[in-house]
């Protein structure tokens, strides 16, 4: 008489049962989520330009290196400081891109301006060469 062995085929079920219990997601669906946007109706009132982001550029200047923001630059850091901080909206964060010619200290100077400024967010963004 011809006896079956049971225990490779019960091995073989408990690791596919295992495989299968790994794989699929417990995670709700996307469709399920509750949506997080909210409506301040404060907000809707405000400008455009409440919504810009300041953006300090370290570029080459008549006599050296600046601090280009917007249409003015600066020479002094504590010029830059101050008009930074009369930004209305800080949460925007602010952007500092400097050029690889300039130099580090410039860089650092800047962001850390912006940092003085208010600022709780800023991003230093290299831009890859002299402009």
């Amino acid at each position: 008489m011809i006896a079956l062995d049971m225990t490779p085929m019960i091995d073989v079920v408990f690791l596919l049962l295992i495989f299968f219990l790994i794989t699929t997601s417990f995670v709700q669906t996307e469709r399920e989520l509750d949506p997080a946007t909210r409506v301040e109706e404060a907000s809707a009132t405000a400008s455009a330009a409440d919504f810009e982001p300041a953006i300090v550029e370290v570029t080459s200047g008549a006599g050296g290196f600046v601090y280009r923001l917007g249409g003015r630059d600066f020479v002094e850091p504590r010029e830059l400081t101050v008009t930074l901080s009369q930004f209305p909206d800080k949460s925007t964060g602010a952007f500092v891109r400097v050029s690889d010619a300039a130099p580090f200290g410039m860089g650092a100077t800047a962001v850390q301006a912006a940092r003085d400024a208010g600022f709780d967010v800023v991003s230093y963004i290299p831009t890859g060469g002299a402009p």
